[in-house]
């Protein structure tokens, strides 16, 4: 791999002010090279140079034709050992916090969430404030002009989906292909329509496992679960592990967890739901990790995500998806996700919106309810297609052969595949 340094502005708004270090990484083409691949495989920050020298036998049909590029992104080099300018702290993965009750409950909230924020905020102020899928998107931007100007041909896995859709706003005429896989829509113009959408999916994804349980001698176990979260929402289930008892909404977040992992983890989930309703959640503690149901601190994030305005619309919100998604409620949704920015003192600097018109065909992926959310954001797009796999996973390109070669050919040849594509 070639590596290469690129300087940008911190901040997009000042491009004469202080610059940062973006590390690029190159794999050249093996053949006679049609042009280049930027590659971002998510997280927010996943170092893709180091990802890249793990597995670069992925990218090898690719590199037949198309040099590979990849970089990683700015604010991430603690965390995640990227090489680009990082914040000087590592923050760590955080609990999803309780939807507060009352406005006593939301102050405290509120100050919770800074108190994460500051102790990363206050070490690079002005790194802090720039770190949103915009800002990613302009630093593609940069790239894209560092290697020679041809317009851009973009493969963002999962969170860095949300890089591409905001290049696509950003920069819509400098697109040649580009393949969001396994990602979720940050192209919505209603953000109660997207969370409302997002627990029907959720709810689907557990009724797969419910339908399973119906032919495989656990006909029982919808029921007892809907007994078991009404329970655990007036009082925690217990487990054998010190100080560790699960309220409904933990328990939704780690049964679709398990749901979403196919067939092969049903009889030990059926099996894990019994126990707790017999009053001992213990199955549910993960072997290693948090305990509880967490996500990172949301530096990248709570700039990307719709936050609540105040406890009456969270309270009106948490309603409505219950009443939505019985089996689930807001459980792996925004309405959960966003708690965690409430009181972030960064705004919301890039908030969804929908693509717009004139942009190329493009191409999705995903396995179970991933290709469904692609499918939503590019139906904004004549011509897009969607690759599907009815199974379990999280993206498609690096273990799904069927899919990587149509993603590999549409890079190549802008050629797509049928709309409806099954791998």
């Amino acid at each position: 791999m070639e590596c290469a340094d690129l300087k940008v502005p911190v901040n997009w708004q000042k491009p004469d002010g202080r610059k940062i270090t973006l590390k690029l990484g190159r794999l050249k083409s093996t053949g006679a090279s049609k042009g280049s691949v930027l590659v971002a495989y998510g997280g927010p920050g996943g170092p893709g140079i180091a990802i890249t020298q793990s597995r670069p036998d992925i990218w090898a049909n690719l590199r037949k034709t198309m040099d590979f590029i990849t970089w990683d992104t700015r604010g991430y080099g603690e965390q995640f050992q990227g090489l680009s300018t990082g914040l000087p702290c590592a923050w760590t993965r955080v609990p999803i916090p309780d939807a507060p009750r009352n406005d006593a409950d939301l102050g405290r909230l509120s100050d919770t969430n800074r108190g994460y924020a500051e102790a990363c905020r206050l070490k690079d102020p002005e790194l802090f404030a720039n770190m949103s899928s915009a800002d990613h998107a302009r630093d593609m931007e940069a790239i894209r002009k560092a290697l020679g100007g041809d317009k851009l041909n973009y493969y963002g896995a999962s969170y860095a989906g949300f890089y591409g859709q905001v290049y696509a706003r950003l920069f819509p005429g400098q697109i040649r292909t580009m393949v969001l896989d396994g990602t979720l829509s940050h192209s919505f113009a209603d953000g109660e329509a997207e969370m409302e959408k997002t627990a029907r999916a959720q709810e689907k994804s557990l009724g797969r496992f419910f339908a399973w349980c119906a032919k495989n001698d656990c006909e029982d176990v919808p029921g007892l679960w809907r007994k078991l979260i009404a329970r655990a929402d007036r009082t925690p289930i217990p487990t054998s592990t010190p100080n560790v008892a699960y309220k409904a909404r933990d328990l939704q977040s780690f049964v679709l967890g398990h749901a979403r992992q196919g067939a092969a983890a049903w009889p030990a989930l059926a099996e894990a739901i019994r126990k707790a309703s017999k009053g001992d959640a213990s199955d549910f503690v993960p072997s290693r990790g948090a305990r509880y149901p967490d996500q990172s601190t949301g530096v990248t994030e709570c700039t990307d995500w719709p936050r609540f305005a105040n406890l009456k619309e969270l309270t009106a919100a948490t309603a409505r998806l219950r009443k939505i998604a019985p089996n689930t409620g807001t459980a792996n949704t925004l309405a959960s996700a966003s708690l965690g920015c409430i009181g972030w003192p960064v705004p919301v600097t890039s908030p969804p919106a929908p693509l717009p018109k004139g942009l190329p065909p493009m191409l999705g992926a995903g396995a179970w309810g991933e290709s469904d959310t692609v499918a939503d954001v590019l139906a904004q797009v004549p011509g897009s297609a969607v690759i599907h796999h009815d199974g379990p996973g999280h993206t498609l390109y690096i273990d799904n052969p069927c899919a990587r070669d149509h993603i590999d050919r549409y890079f190549t040849d802008r050629t797509l595949p049928p709309k409806q594509t099954q791998c």
